[in-house]
């Protein structure tokens, strides 16, 4: 990664209003589990979900694109409060999802952030103001981010996204500091 992306990156989240995030990968480690009854289970992690909390409460909203559709996405959704008009499960073509959560939002492209790991995650990063990639992406959608998190997918990575667009955006240290009180 280049040193001209990491100080170019801070500067494109001074502009985000609304974080696009994959699953699987992302929000997970990428890890499907099933049960002999063929019951998905995923694991969420509690530093990621308060990120997005700390998202919510700026004023920057959330949306997931996921090609797999599972309950447990939807229930992980409800959980963060998120809006479920903005959750998009099924859509190995994300592009299709993209530009109905623009038509619904009413935001340009350039005011978006995508958070991908896998190259179906290329084709709306590509379109996206701030493409960006966690850690133990693949190689090819590392190359295409303006900004890699050095956590992994999972591992919390989405936490350190979040920490970086709220700092870009000045409203790191006020929300840290509403904490103490």
């Amino acid at each position: 990664m280049s040193q001209l992306i990491i100080k170019k990156a801070p500067e494109l989240a001074q502009h985000i209003k609304l974080v696009i995030f994959d699953v699987d990968g992302v929000l997970t480690d990428g890890s499907l589990y099933f049960d002999n009854n063929g019951e998905e289970y995923k694991a969420f992690n509690a530093k990621d979900g308060h990120g997005l909390r700390m998202l919510q409460k700026a004023g920057i909203e959330i949306a997931i694109i996921t090609g797999r559709k599972s309950k447990l996405v939807q229930y992980r959704a409800e959980n963060l409060n998120l809006s479920p008009n903005l959750i998009y499960q099924g859509y190995s073509d994300k592009r299709i999802a993209f530009k109905d959560l623009l038509e619904k939002t009413n935001l340009s492209a350039q005011h978006i952030a995508y958070v991908g790991d896998d190259i179906i995650d290329l084709p709306v990063m590509m379109k996206v103001g701030l493409p960006i990639a966690v850690q133990d992406a693949h190689w090819f959608v590392i190359k295409h981010a303006d900004w890699v998190s050095q956590q992994k997918g999972g591992h919390g990575a989405v936490r350190e996204i979040c920490e970086m667009l709220l700092d870009s955006q000045g409203k790191l240290e006020v929300l840290l500091e509403s904490y103490l009180q």
